[in-house]
């Protein structure tokens, strides 16, 4: 604007000097207005040329001159954010024209996030320094960026719109994106829809967001990429889910494989395909079938009512292989599989794909007594089998193994007839008795009786372990139920035929008192007879009564070889005793009195005397 003023100003003085050349080639002299009519000149009179040198503008003009100026010039001396075109771009800088006297140089590392930047683009610029060294002007994207990001981060936001942002690099559970200068998190469950293994992929791309969260106290931001799909993938799961009918067939791609199933992405909607519904075989994991983004087609066998779980098959999209099972194949063959499932009541066999058959525990042996599946087979093993039924309708099958060897009851009599002797191993215990196997497949009970001649058993293990080897005789043989009656105590001769006569009927023993009881005591003649002395048994000679620990002589008063039972008295020792001097008394006074032929009357006497002293000592 000055320099059009100065212009004027030079217009004017060369205006002037034509009019003093004028009038100086003027010869004759001219009346001027003012001359002729001074009061008209001065009314008319231009002060303001008069006094500025120049001649007046009209506001009209000059209001246009301004708005040319502001139109079309830049004031570097602020610090405002001005919008230039790039003109020019070099490998290293791009030359901006923001109207300014010169051009503005930018570096490109400044517009990494726009790699499709190209001449005549409009971008935001902050003029940083007016003229540098050269005379160059200096400006600044980033700084431009920055000031004006929040405001368009907060517009974004609040209108929905959709931004550009660069992946700068990858961090703890999501990446860092550059949008308008900010750098923005996205988490990795907002990348897309699918789960992403490999986020490395995105770094150094320019993809699309979506700002969901600001936190203007931390100054966080949040993008979403998933956010801009979902709007698309919903559409196609309402579409997709409006079509689906049961056994129809789709094709999917394996979206996450977990231990119980496949999950399937039908294009927008997933479906589940469990473990079971995989192959007509058994496998341990499904990776053993499918692996990640592998395409596959599917059945659909159900879903619920707003079909937001669906279930499907993939084995079902081929034969069954119970329906490709030779017609050949019936019970009595023999067949060979391998172990693929262990239960406590049997192990499953895979005689064929998908064909499978249980061996029921008590099919593995000719035992009788109950052992578990492990003990005879393990997954993985082959095994040979005979199979026992075969349901083609209802897809099962029995096998057997012990059926492989002969059933080792069929010549029992001549193997262990009654009375024979044998070893055996025990093998379990009940309330009622031991089993001991005498061979596989061969097993005798021992009655809790028939352990011990003279031992009191209340259980079995009182007597033995697990796993003893015991000699056994066969008491009885039943072939048709398969049981067999075994004794150990048959084994050894039986003591108490012995003590039968060693401990008869009034034979008088010396023993101690071991315990007493509460009617009566027990003493111990040797390792095998307990006798019982009841209470009253137990008074001595002087009135007393025996204690524990107490050593004298016993008489058996009872003894019971069947069931065991040994009863004794230390009373009957003494009053046997009187007994007898009574009776050698009569004999010695009768004796007595053949020689002095005494009265009738004396002998009466002495032998009331004898009678009044043996009552005196019963009173007692």
């Amino acid at each position: 604007m000055a320099e059009k003023a100065n212009q004027a100003e030079v217009e004017a003085t060369e205006a002037k000097a034509v009019e003093a050349t004028e009038t100086q080639t003027v010869e004759a002299p001219v009346v001027s207005e003012a001359q002729a009519n001074p009061e008209k000149f001065l009314k008319d009179f231009n002060w303001h040329n008069y006094q500025e040198g120049i001649d007046e503008v009209e506001d009209s003009q000059l209001q246009e001159f301004e708005k040319l100026v502001a139109e079309n010039f830049v004031d570097t001396l602020d610090d405002e954010v001005v919008e230039g075109e790039v003109i020019h771009i070099t490998d290293r800088d791009a030359i901006i024209d923001i109207n300014a006297k010169s051009e503005g140089v930018i570096s490109l590392n400044e517009f990494r996030y726009n790699p499709n930047l190209k001449v005549g683009d409009k971008v935001e610029v902050l003029i940083d320094v007016r003229e540098d060294a050269t005379g160059q002007l200096v400006l600044s994207h980033r700084k431009a960026r920055v000031i004006k990001a929040w405001d368009r981060v907060n517009a974004a936001h609040d209108n929905g719109e959709i931004v550009n942002g660069f992946v700068k690099c990858r961090t703890k559970g999501g990446m860092i994106v550059d949008v308008f200068g900010i750098e923005a998190f996205l988490p990795g469950s907002q990348i897309d829809v699918k789960p992403i293994r490999d986020y490395d992929q995105y770094v150094n791309k320019t993809m699309e967001f979506k700002v969901v969260k600001i936190n203007h106290e931390f100054k966080n931001v949040v993008v979403s990429h998933k956010a801009l799909i979902e709007a698309d993938i919903e559409e196609q799961k309402k579409e997709i889910i409006g079509q689906l009918e049961k056994g129809q067939v789709l094709e999917g791609v394996v979206k996450n494989i977990t231990s119980y199933g496949v999950f399937i992405d039908l294009g927008g909607v997933d479906g589940l395909v469990h473990i079971t519904d995989l192959s007509w075989s058994r496998i341990n994991h499904p990776n053993e079938i499918v692996e990640l983004d592998q395409k596959l087609n599917v059945v659909i066998l159900d879903f619920d009512e707003d079909k937001s779980r669906i279930q499907l098959g993939l084995k079902q999209l081929s034969k069954h292989p119970w329906d490709a099972l030779g017609e050949e194949v019936k019970v009595g063959d023999k067949v060979k599989g391998k172990v693929v499932v262990i239960a406590d009541y049997g192990a499953f066999i895979e005689v064929a794909d998908g064909v499978e058959g249980l061996i029921h525990v008590s099919e593995m042996s000719w035992s009788t007594h109950l052992r578990s599946a492990q003990d005879f087979v393990s997954v993985g093993d082959e095994v040979e089998a005979v199979i026992l039924t075969l349901d083609r309708e209802d897809r099962k099958m029995s096998l057997g193994i012990k059926q492989l060897t002969p059933d080792p009851w069929t010549d029992i009599t001549s193997k262990y007839p009654v009375g024979s002797k044998h070893t055996g191993i025990v093998r379990n215990f009940t309330n009622f008795g031991v089993f001991v196997e005498l061979e596989e497949g061969i097993d005798g009970l021992i009655y809790i009786s028939d352990l011990s001649w003279t031992k009191k058993i209340k259980h079995p293990s009182e007597f033995c372990n697990v796993g003893d080897k015991l000699d056994v005789v066969v008491l009885e043989l039943d072939v048709e139920g398969r049981k067999l009656s075994l004794g150990h105590k048959q084994t050894t001769e039986n003591p108490w035929d012995k003590y039968e006569t060693e401990f008869a009927l009034d034979t008088v023993h010396t023993a101690e008192i071991a315990e007493v009881v509460d009617k009566g005591a027990t003493i111990e003649f040797n390792e095998d007879i307990v006798a019982f002395v009841p209470s009253r048994h137990l008074e001595k000679e002087d009135g007393k009564k025996l204690k524990k620990g107490d050593t004298a002589e016993f008489k058996i008063i009872e003894f019971n070889k069947e069931f065991k039972r040994v009863v004794a008295s230390h009373t009957a020792i003494f009053r046997e005793e009187e007994a007898a001097n009574v009776k050698a008394a009569a004999k010695k006074a009768e004796a007595q009195a053949a020689e002095s032929k005494p009265t009738l009357g004396d002998a009466n006497d002495a032998l009331q005397a004898l009678k009044d002293k043996m009552d005196g000592k019963k009173s007692k």
